[in-house]
């Protein structure tokens, strides 16, 4: 059966090449996975089935068939989800192929059918793969995995057709499968069983030692039951034995056979290769070839368990690591312990996020782990010590681990998915905080089921004040001075507040509360409220105002120099803990002793200052890092208060001058930096001279320099390579940026890249042809650019190279001897000019070009012309260059005459010349060179064309000349991982993704084609298509373009090919170290494609760098949804699984959702599984399969997709990226300098978090995406620049960070997952690194590619997301513990760049409503006329400076200003300059504007209300209209609402405003009316089409519709107005009583605005004198609402019960009522004499009133729909909606008229190309139309 060889079958065809660079994607999902969750053991005899379907029917139908009653036994009820639909699908297959399989088949009954194929299927190919080293291991552990599967088929059909003898063959085989089959089971990247000892990881020495140490199991006693057979093999290891004592799972392998027993095999995999790369990360120093030092376990201990000790000393207690004392022992004990801790943070599961709860667990268990090797024995039984929980199978996960999760579970369900309250819930902090006390101790061992996990949780409250100065030169007066010294008793006011309120803000956990907490905190406010009354009694004594009994009481105190010594001892006295706490601010090493100190008196007075928890102690910086942020902030707060003398700015200046300081110091520290050296192509070749020596000190190894300029060249091709291929250039273009792969070493010169030597070959010939002096001066002027010399002598040795492989007749041969000869005489004689004339050398040099170009195309045919060429070229040399003839040449030639042939042409029996001659890639590579070198002109100054490759390329030389670490060998490097978490977002673009149009006729591949002319033209150009059309029309050109388009997105796809750069740099870089030189010279290419037998070899130079890359990268994508989105068939899987088979070093977790029968009872259940696949053979293999307590997700998502995959990334550093982020290689080439930094010196703690900037590649997609990628440059550029250096409060912000693992492993992880308060996941990773003793560094020499969002919509979610993330963090404990154990002014830093920013935003716009309420009640009482003569005579600068602060705030100064710096810093001051005042007329001011109303109204309402929520933003191209109900639904509450009631406010002080007029009216309230504006009517300037005439009235048709619907149970808020309005008042639902308090409180503004309106109208100001009408008027207006809203109710009441069977009584009642009304205005006209201008005036006041109304009736629904109001309420809410949508539809329709409109907002938005494109496209469509 030939085609069962393994070279020709095609469904076991062998799997693609580790280093394949192109994706390809199938078009469907295996049929074979659709398989419900309960039957997942039968889907790999599905996958058989589908695999042989086209080689033998007949066997994929019996296994198809046993699959089926395989199936039914499982479930044979069909409960499961899906099941019945399964069989049912499945057996009409089965009845389907019946006939036809038959027809097939080969033999003639079933049973022999299938024993052939699996005789020939065992002969034919396993036994053919088995080649042993030699073998493709994963080829050949998948061929005897399916030849147990159809053993299993063949037992089952020989038992239906009962035969009973099968083949003795047959069971010889069945039996070398079951044996192999055990052996080559799946692995990760460690094959630790015995067949995996050849491969070539497994020969590593430090894999070999750490094995070895592993297995070392002398002297344990093993359980006898315990797996009898692999213990007398002694095929077990330490892992296996802690698994035996202590019950953790087991991984269970799938049936081998039917007739067979199930064998388990140990879930220990993962943590051996877990232990193994912590141990291989360090430095090894092996003792002997397989035996660990101790100091290499002691260094991986000592971090592992550093925290646990510290907890530990912390509770008091000694800790469990105790050691025997024999030495052979000791290591085998530390690798048990390490081992222990390890499988139980493994099987944690959600408990991870409980790092002491884990040191908790692991202290008894390590407890009991040294007394069962101890032998002690047990006081109450009298027996050795057992482990408590047993060894039983999966003991600890149900005894341990699944109590403490229900716990977390019950409490997650209380949380009401982070709806309720903070303090009515406990999150993972409240329940780890347990465990900070010794009262933990309390729940014993093991653990009771009455323990609860309560602590408290805190608030945190911020007051600042403000200080109104006096002159400097009158400060020094005694009266100035006790005016002074009052800031005493301010201060010891503002103390009590702060006692006070941290009572008050910390009550609602008042039931989690201590006794020591609750008496700290009553002894702080009486302590307080004391030395409140205290100094303002000693201070009162000094004044001549004071009353004389005070006086008299306190004379006893006698005066010194006329000042109260009273005051004065007082003071001294309340300073006293102020002047100890500043003395220890100046020793930090100090305070870092006191915190972590033991002592009782230092304990009580540290509980005094602050309470005693176990994170945020010790956590000072060094006092050289001190000197610097407390130099900043004085700097700042003395520039402050300067200015503040002469300007009044409130508080919230200071974020101002934050902000215009952090711009200043990071502008000079980047310049110090070193960044923006480089920033365009021509300094680059200004430099080039110089970078191969930065190259080679930065990216090679300090013992490789010696191979310097084969490592440049190396690696200087692979980077131009890879930009070629992303960037879709010309060939020619990246053949000039190569360096030549292969080098000759017969050149003595460097080979630069063809473009630094561009056009210097006819500028030499120019001067050559042009001198007239002696031949050393015109050596010296081509030695004076050193580009220029080395093209001559590069092009003329390979002038001579060409040649002397070319010719081959010896009369030739002899001929070119001695021109070269004559020619090398000459120059070092000095003689070249005297003997030759350079006239005729550009005709020589152009016969050379088209004889390098008859070589580059190498035709046969065109010899003769060859030939032809050579004579010229000896021609012109002869008799036109020589001066005086060469005797010897002149003898040559006449004898070639007289043998009858030409010079160079030969005979066919001895040729002169051979051509073509043998090409190789070196010859190819020297003939593009030399030609090019020849040929290219001045236009190569602008290779690359593409913009994206030149910023590259000018970021990555300009890094060389930063300061970085110096890089190991790959050998000695850190290990590292990156972890990508998935959900369901795009993974690659589907053909129907690309195609789609929007209501513009714009389809994505249409948008990418305008965004990327020039890739798009290159891409047609790779492809061979000429026109569009042609590409669809092959089914391989649209899967390459699906790849094209996709890695322009924000995909999957375009994540894991940047992240596995990595992995090709370290090949690269491993390469490098590795080869000899002779292996360098001949390419990296040699060993990137090596031959069959390199493959098969596992030591050839190809596999050891496979196997050093495997050891030291992982790459893991945690896509939870992928079990489901398999079984479900989405497209989605089919695009992950592509990704693995592509590249088969990715890794895929998922969370499997399994329905199984409990062992007892039967009932069907869910069980989660935490499952790790690869890819084998196109198929996905799974690795790892770990039970999980529950559901993975009890809080956020993404932190909990994190958690569960994090067991699976191994080594020492951990990369966090998202899946919209990108890398590219010559950034990969640097990862060895960053993990280095773990090891350099950052003070006093050690870096725990290595912060890396970010390139924003979405810039391009629009103009709000440029403003977007600006602001978020500037942020991740010189923001966190700040913050790191010298701030030392940078964070964790979501950015591509790299985190010590082993550091946040045993300490919570890498993010935070409580719901709610965690929304912002990311930066408490920061704030828990910084709490426990991290430090966060940042580093620019290396970046990361990151999406950002694009369209308005999406902007606003994300940041809406951001400031309800903030709003929570303000109510964190973890805000509060750094407030208040940083010292001062490192708490301002966190404070003004983490919540201060969004409280300064909310003040920005509190302050308008302030300024705007202020001023309009000041107005109407009628108060203003005389505050304005005393505001003239005084001045008004105070509040034109506050005005002024805030207009800077709010048309995004804070951001413009670090973002210009920056531009200006990496592009240029001009260029920057440029894009800002561009920017400025692309309206980036609004939309900066437009965002601070996002951040204010998100903020404020988390604040206020709670309820913070993950919102998805979508990651697409923005290339479609918003309808208006869209908008409307986004940005009615954040926005249109308070952009009304502003708008309003300002026309009603335009009307009643006494000083509504002058210049100085306008410009203060100019900033508000922009304000207003860009409110309103951004959401349409930045609309795509969105003044486009036939889209507004479909919007306006599209919006009528949806205001009109009615709600119900399942009407989605985008169908309903009615269920919009209600998820808009869910926050009101869940908040608690001061959260509807304020609500209420803040809607009364509008009732006193009403007063004031009524008071100014003409009925009240006739009154009788003496006698006010407006009492009497404002009751009447509060009558005439009340009336109205009686008529609504009416009116509703009316519509249910006459609507429809009483038409007419229905308009009577409507007729009474309007002649009611009527009635009623002219009884008003005449009594209360109104007129016409007081109807609209009562119309202005009773439009807020009655949003007040409905505030308050939202506030307080549950009261109002008892009064049965409800559905007024709703009526009267649904006219306001009417009433708003038309203020604000009104103006864009209008502005819809005019066409130039629309032109002008497309010309805004998008670029250029797409602008003129998005027209033709318009055009084309109407010309359709009317055909």
């Amino acid at each position: 059966m030939s085609n069962l060889e393994p070279s020709g079958s095609q469904m076991l065809s062998r799997r693609p090449s580790r280093s394949a660079a192109t994706t390809t994607f199938s078009l469907e999902v295996f049929d074979n996975e659709v398989v419900p969750s309960s039957l997942g053991s039968i889907a790999p005899v599905l996958r058989i089935a589908a695999e042989i379907e086209h080689e033998r029917p007949r066997v994929a139908y019996l296994c198809r068939f046993y699959a089926f009653e395989k199936a039914h036994r499982l479930d044979p009820n069909s409960s499961g989800r899906g099941v019945r639909q399964f069989k049912t699908s499945l057996l009409q297959r089965l009845e389907r192929d019946n006939n036809s399989s038959l027809a097939s088949r080969v033999k003639k009954t079933d049973a022999r059918e299938i024993e052939s194929f699996y005789q020939q299927y065992y002969e034919h190919y396993v036994r053919a793969l088995d080649q042993g080293e030699q073998a493709d291991r994963a080829q050949l552990g998948k061929a005897y995995q399916t030849a147990g599967v159809l053993f299993e088929v063949l037992c089952a059909v020989n038992k239906t057709e009962k035969v009973e003898e099968v083949a003795p063959e047959i069971i010889a085989a069945a039996r070398d499968v079951q044996e192999k089959k055990e052996i080559y089971a799946p692995f990760n990247i460690l094959p630790l069983d015995s067949a995996g000892a050849s491969q070539s990881i497994m020969q590593l020495e430090e894999v070999k030692a750490a094995v070895a140490a592993l297995w070392n199991t002398r002297g344990l006693n093993w359980p006898t039951a315990f797996d009898p057979q692999r213990q007398k093999a002694g095929d077990l290891d330490l892992l296996d034995w802690l698994r035996a004592m202590f019950g953790f799972q087991a991984y269970v392998a799938t049936a081998l056979a039917l007739s067979y027993l199930l064998i388990a095999i140990a879930s220990r995999i993962w943590v051996i290769v877990m232990f193994v790369v912590l141990i291989q990360g360090l430095e090894l120093k092996l003792s002997s070839p397989m035996q660990l030092d101790d100091r290499a376990v002691d260094e991986v201990m000592n971090k592992l368990f550093k925290n646990y000790k510290t907890w530990c000393k912390f509770l008091g207690r000694k800790h469990s690591l105790r050691l025997p004392q024999g030495q052979p022992e000791i290591q085998q004990r530390k690798i048990l312990y390490m081992g222990l801790f390890l499988l139980i943070w493994g099987e944690a599961a959600n408990v991870r996020f409980m790092p002491e709860c884990l040191c908790y667990i692991f202290h008894n268990m390590a407890y009991e782990l040294h007394g069962l090797l101890a032998g002690n024995v047990s006081i109450v039984t009298g027996e050795n010590i057992k482990p408590s929980y047993g060894g039983d199978d999966e003991a600890f996960l149900r005894k341990v681990i699944t109590p403490i999760y229900h716990v977390i579970e019950k409490e997650a369900n209380k949380s009401k998915n982070g709806k309720a309250s903070h303090s009515q819930w406990c999150n993972y902090d409240d329940l780890n905080e347990y465990f900070w006390s010794s009262d933990c101790f309390s729940l014993g061992w093991p653990m009771r089921d009455d323990g609860s996990f309560f602590i408290s949780t805190r608030d945190v409250a911020m007051i600042i004040i403000a200080w109104s100065g006096v002159s400097i030169l009158n400060i020094v007066q005694k009266d100035v001075l006790y005016q002074l010294s009052s800031i005493f008793i301010t201060a010891a006011c503002l103390r009590l507040l702060q006692s006070i309120l941290d009572l008050v803000l910390n009550f609602p956990g008042f039931h989690k509360w201590k006794f020591t907490d609750v008496l700290r905190n009553v002894l702080k406010i009486i302590v307080s409220l004391a030395w409140a009354i205290i100094l303002p009694l000693c201070y009162v004594h000094s004044f001549k105002v004071a009353p004389d009994k005070i006086k008299d009481l306190l004379s006893f105190f006698k005066e010194v120099k006329d000042i109260p010594a009273l005051y004065l001892l007082a003071v001294a006295v309340y300073m006293l803990p102020n002047i100890l706490a500043a003395a220890l601010f100046i020793f930090p090493m100090l305070r870092r002793w006191i915190e972590n100190s033991d002592w009782l008196i230092i304990r009580f007075l540290l509980w005094w200052s602050q309470p005693r928890i176990y994170v945020g102690r010790g956590m000072h910086e060094s006092q050289f890092v001190l000197i610097k942020y407390t130099i900043f902030w004085l700097l700042l707060l003395c520039s402050k208060i300067a200015f503040s003398y002469f300007v009044q700015v409130y508080f919230m200046d200071t974020q101002i001058w934050y902000s215009i300081f952090s711009t200043i110091y990071g502008g000079f520290a980047g310049a110090f930096d070193r960044l923006g050296e480089i920033r365009t192509l021509g300094m680059l070749r200004s430099r080039f001279q110089s970078l191969p020596g930065a190259f080679n000190t930065y990216l090679v190894p300090s013992d490789k320099k010696r191979k310097k300029g084969f490592s440049f060249s190396k690696r200087f091709s692979e980077v131009t390579a890879s930009k070629r291929s992303e960037a879709a250039k010309f060939a020619q273009e990246m053949d000039l940026l190569l360096v030549p792969y292969t080098s000759d070493p017969s050149l003595k010169l460097i080979q630069w890249p063809p473009i630094m030597l561009a056009s210097k070959i006819p500028i030499a010939l120019d001067m050559a042809v042009q001198f007239r002096s002696r031949d050393a001066d015109l050596w010296k002027r081509i030695c004076a650019d050193e580009y220029m010399k080395c093209a001559v002598i590069e092009c003329y040795e390979s002038f001579k190279h060409v040649l002397n492989i070319l010719i081959v007749g010896e009369i030739e041969k002899r001929i070119l001897s001695i021109i070269f000869k004559e020619v090398e005489s000459n120059i070092s004689k000095n003689t070249l000019l005297t003997n030759f004339r350079m006239g005729p050398l550009p005709a020589l040099c152009n016969k050379f070009v088209e004889l390098v170009r008859l070589l580059k195309d190498a035709d046969p045919s065109k010899q003769n012309t060859v030939v032809l060429i050579l004579q010229d070229m000896l021609e012109v040399f002869t008799n036109d260059m020589m001066v005086n003839e060469n005797r010897e040449l002149v003898d040559l030639g006449q004898s070639g005459k007289d043998s009858g042939r030409q010079v160079f042409s030969g005979t066919d029996t001895k040729p002169a010349i051979m051509f073509p001659p043998v090409v190789t890639a070196q010859w190819e590579e020297q003939i593009r060179r030399i030609h090019l070198l020849l040929t290219v002109n001045e236009f190569a100054n602008d290779v690359p064309t593409n913009l994206e490759a030149r910023r590259r390329i000018s970021f990555f030389t300009n890094s060389l000349f930063m300061d970085m670490p110096r890089p190991p060998r790959v050998r000695k490097m850190l290990s590292f991982s990156v972890l990508t978490p998935y959900y369901s977002e795009e993974t690659v673009y589907s053909k129907s993704d690309l195609e789609m149009e929007n209501e513009d006729g714009v389809s994505i591949i249409y948008y990418l084609q305008k965004i990327y002319p020039d890739e798009w033209n290159n891409f047609m150009e790779r492809i061979n298509c000429k026109k569009e059309s042609e590409v669809w029309e092959n089914e391989e050109n649209i899967l390459q373009l699906r790849h094209w388009g996709s890695l322009r997105g924000q995909t999957l796809c375009r994540t894991v090919r940047g992240m596995m750069y990595y992995r090709r740099a370290l090949k690269l870089q491993a390469f490098l170290d590795m080869a000899k030189e002779s292996e360098i010279l001949e390419g990296y290419k040699a060993i990137t494609d090596p031959t069959e037998e390199d493959k098969k070899s596992q030591r050839s130079v190809s596999a050891q760098i496979e196997a050093v890359a495997d050891m030291k990268f992982t790459y893991v994508a945690t896509c939870q949804n992928y079990g489901n989105q398999k079984r479900s068939g989405d497209r989605r899987a089919t695009d992950i699984l592509n990704l693995m088979v592509n590249n088969p070093s990715l890794r895929v977790a998922y969370i499997d959702e399994v329905e199984e029968r409990e062992r007892e009872g039967g009932k069907v259940q869910k069980v989660y599984y935490s499952v790790l696949v690869k890819a084998v053979d196109n198929l996905d293999q799974e690795i790892y399969r770990i039970r999980l307590p529950g559901a993975a997700k009890l809080g956020e998502g993404k932190p909990e997709n994190q958690n569960h995959a994090i067991i699976f990334t191994r080594g020492e550093a951990l990369q966090a990226i998202d899946m919209n982020q990108d890398n590219y290689l010559e950034e990969a080439l640097k990862m060895r300098n960053l993990l280095e930094e773990f090891n350099e010196d950052h003070g006093v703690l050690p870096p725990t978090i290595l912060g890396v900037r970010e390139h924003i590649f979405t810039g391009s997609v629009s103009s709000l995406a440029w403003f977007m990628s600006n602001q978020e440059t500037s942020f991740v550029t010189i923001g966190q620049r700040v913050l790191a250096r010298p701030l030392k409060v940078r964070f964790h912000y979501g950015h591509p960070d790299v985190f010590d693992r082993i550091f946040h492993v045993t300490r919570g992880g890498i993010s935070k997952a409580s719901h709610g308060i965690n929304l912002s996941e990311d930066i408490f990773a920061g704030f828990n690194s910084t709490l426990r003793r991290g430090n966060v560094t940042h580093h620019e020499y290396i970046q990361v590619g990151k999406g950002r969002d694009v369209g308005l919509n999406q902007i606003s979610l994300f940041e809406a997301k951001v400031a309800c993330g903030n709003g929570e963090q303000t109510l964190s404990r973890d805000i509060y513990r750094l407030g208040h154990r940083f010292d001062f002014f490192r708490m301002l830093s966190c404070y003004y760049t983490t919540i201060g920013f969004y409280v300064n935003s909310m003040i920005v716009v509190l302050t308008v409503y302030a300024f705007l309420y202020c001023k309009l009640y000041l107005s109407l009482s009628g108060l203003e006329e005389s505050i304005i003569k005393y505001a003239r005579a005084r001045g008004n600068d105070p509040l034109k400076a506050a005005m002024a602060s805030q207009s800077l705030v709010q048309i995004g100064f804070l951001m413009a200003l670090p973002m210009v710096m920056e531009m200006g810093l990496e592009r240029g001051f001009r260029t920057a300059l440029g894009d800002i005042i561009i920017m400025q007329l692309q309206l980036a001011s609004v939309f900066f504007t437009f965002s601070l109303g996002t951040k204010v109204h998100y903020f404020g309402r988390t604040i206020l209300h709670g309820g913070a929520k993950y919102r998805a933003t979508g990651r697409g191209f923005v290339v479609r209209h918003q309808k208006f109900a869209e908008n409307y639904r986004m940005y009615s509450r954040s926005h249109f609402v308070k952009g009304l009631e502003l708008l309003i406010l300002l026309i009603c002080y335009k009307i009643y405003g006494k000083a509504s007029s002058g210049v100085g009216f306008a410009l203060v309230t100019a900033s508000m009316w922009f304000l207003v504006t860009s409110f309103l009517f951004a959401p349409f300037l930045f609309n795509p089409s969105g003044f486009e005439w036939q889209k507004i009235v479909d919007d306006w048709d599209d919006w009528s519709k949806w205001i009109s619907s009615q709600g119900g149970i399942g009407v989605p808020a985008n169908k309903s107005w009615e269920s919009w309005w209600d998820e808009e008042q869910e926050h009101l639902q869940h908040t608690g009583f001061l959260g509807r308090f304020w609500e209420i409180f803040l809607s009364l503004r509008f009732f006193i605005y009403q007063y004031g309106i009524v008071y100014q109208l003409k009925a009240v100001k006739e009154s009788t004198p003496g006698r006010s009408r407006s009492a009497i008027v404002y009751g009447l207006s509060w009558l005439v609402i009340v009336a109205m809203m009686i008529i609504l109710k009416i009116v509703s009441m009316g519509r249910k019960k006459f609507s429809a069977d009483f038409q007419l009584m229905f308009r009577l009642l409507k007729l009474f009522l309007f002649i009611g009304s009527v009635i009623t205005l002219v009884i008003l006209f005449t009594t209360l004499h109104l007129t016409v201008g007081d109807i609209f005036q009562s119309l202005l006041a009773f439009l807020p009133t009655g949003l007040a109304i409905l505030q308050i009736a939202q506030a307080c629904r549950p009261v109002v729909k008892g009064l049965k109001m409800w559905g007024s309420v709703k009526a009267l809410a649904r006219g306001y909606e009417y009433m708003m949508a038309l203020v604000i539809f009104a103006p864009v329709a209008v502005l819809a008229w005019f066409p130039f409109v629309s032109e002008f907002q497309t010309r805004l938005l998008f670029n250029q190309a797409f602008s003129r494109g998005l027209q033709i496209q318009r055009i084309l469509a109407g010309g359709k139309k009317n055909k």
